[in-house]
């Protein structure tokens, strides 16, 4: 989950997370920081933003569609999962030819006001047919227009020995996000009740639609932080230069310029697949992120089943976020640190076995919850659940089986979700390492249509009412998610390509 949005950012040219070398490189990758231009830490400051804006608004997805438009498990994972998702996904894609059209800032303007008028339609209506309309599918298209454009400004605003800590810090920034997200994600509930109600200037806004006000309001901080990017900065090895932003096309009303360029990138789209496709590493590659969308298949259980799953079982209020957090804490640290201990290792290898940790942990939520009752009755438990969780009373197995999770999926992540990006970059032919490394946008949308039978699971093994058997359902995810694994190790032989720099064979 921590390489998020997690989605809208992959390390650009394959950047790993940083790689420690002993005290003295570590504190030595930061301190080329000193004197980086202010955008840089805007741009910093602005990722948390978006971050913050954007977990808080997907946690609360499913649960709004429910709780306040009416929709059932299946209707509401179909709406996310497979039109919602997929379309930001498509959106951020088609992006990048709007940022070339209207410059880094004046996108970042754009998209920050799409998500305002969004998020605030989906704040203050409980008209179904208003708030998808005018807020759910704007919304991704304004999420998307922050993509590239984050990517763009953290190459922009650092200089070459500047370049790789600024991306791993933005990774970290990340996961700081989800982290500090999912606590507001349960104080909300917690202090408002499930289903209760913000008396705000008289209107009643349920429990849900607060959360898309906090999200409001982090967009809303978003505007100063825009507005303090100084037009046209553009950080070099020599200092600071101050240019006008370079435009394909700089003449001509706005709409015009993005449909020249759309029609540009679609042209040079199809003339890249077209080179790409006679190119065996191409399919290869394919196959690959192909498998690996059965990983993101979990990072999307987290973000859309996991809560309604933790409310049916574990009651309302259930501090879902805190046991999310679990991930994003630990992935802050074990990132680099397993980065810098396995680098010997190919890519392909640490994506294997990262994988298979990865699948392990959602066995964890498959197991009989008698086996972890001794454990949430003694220590551990006391701990987990009194101390860090706040619960009072006795501890359901069912937070010890989550925490484990988190950890070994934590482990896993840490593993394989940065060398994914490096493998991309590594087999890529001189000269096309950005083509190839877009492509590994795909597992994501491949998570994102396998979590759409998600509602139907929900309905059959966990319903809001009656007998529930939520073992069931995790058994199905976990053996969905194997097939990333397996495949991995069954179809290594063809679709394994050698590594430029490794001399590591399996």
């Amino acid at each position: 989950m921590g390489e998020a949005i997690k989605e809208t950012f992959a390390p650009e040219d394959g950047v790993a997370p940083i790689a420690v070398t002993g005290m003295r490189g570590f504190v030595a990758k930061f301190t080329v920081l000193k004197g980086a231009q202010r955008e840089l830490w805007l741009t910093f400051l602005i990722k948390l933003l978006i971050i913050l804006a954007y977990s808080v608004t997907n946690g609360t997805l499913i649960l709004w569609l429910r709780s306040d438009l009416g929709f059932n498990d299946q209707h509401a994972f179909a709406l996310v999962a497979w039109v919602w998702a997929p379309a930001m996904t498509v959106f951020t894609l088609l992006a990048g030819s709007l940022t070339d059209a209207f410059g880094l800032r004046r996108t970042f303007f754009l998209g920050v006001f799409v998500c305002l008028v969004a998020r605030a339609v989906m704040a203050f209506t409980t008209i179904p047919w208003l708030a998808l309309a005018g807020g759910l599918l704007p919304l991704a298209i304004g999420e998307a227009l922050g993509t590239p454009v984050l990517i763009a400004a953290a190459r922009r605003y650092s200089t070459t020995r500047q370049r790789s800590i600024s991306f791993s810090l933005i990774y970290s920034i990340m996961n700081v996000g989800f982290l500090i997200a999912a606590g507001i994600f349960d104080y909300v509930r917690q202090t408002l009740g499930e289903y209760g109600h913000l008396n705000f200037f008289g209107l009643e806004i349920t429990t849900y639609r607060t959360l898309f006000l906090v999200s409001l309001c982090f967009e809303l901080l978003l505007l100063p932080a825009i507005y303090f990017l100084r037009r046209g900065a553009e950080a070099t090895d020599q200092g600071v230069s101050f240019s006008a932003e370079p435009v394909r096309y700089a003449t001509g009303a706005l709409w015009k310029r993005a449909l020249l360029n759309a029609r540009d990138t679609a042209r040079d789209t199809v003339r890249l697949f077209r080179q790409l496709l006679g190119q065996s590493g191409f399919y290869r590659l394919l196959a690959f992120l192909l498998l690996i969308g059965f990983l993101k298949l979990i990072v999307m259980l987290m973000y859309y089943v996991f809560p309604t799953f933790g409310i049916r079982e574990l009651g309302n209020g259930a501090p879902i976020g805190h046991l999310l957090g679990v991930n994003y804490l630990l992935i802050i640290f074990l990132a680099p640190t397993i980065g810098a201990l396995t680098q010997q290792f190919s890519a392909y290898r640490m994506v294997v076995v990262g994988g298979a940790i990865c699948t392990a942990s959602v066995f964890v939520m498959a197991l009989p919850k008698p086996w972890f009752q001794a454990s949430a009755n003694g220590v551990i438990g006391q701990w987990l659940g009194h101390w860090y969780l706040g619960l009072t009373g006795g501890i359901h197995p069912y937070y010890i089986m989550t925490a484990l999770c988190m950890v070994l999926y934590s482990v896993g992540e840490a593993f394989y979700a940065p060398r994914v990006y490096e493998y991309a970059a590594a087999i890529a032919p001189r000269g096309q390492e950005a083509s190839y490394g877009a492509l590994s946008y795909i597992p994501f949308l491949i998570g994102k249509l396998l979590v759409g039978t998600g509602g139907y699971l929900l309905a059959a093994f966990c319903p809001e009412h009656g007998p529930r058997h939520p073992g069931t359902m995790w058994l199905i995810f976990a053996l969905v998610a194997s097939v990333a694994p397996v495949g991995l190790i069954v179809f290594r032989r063809y679709i394994r390509v050698p590594e430029a720099g490794r001399q590591d064979v399996d």
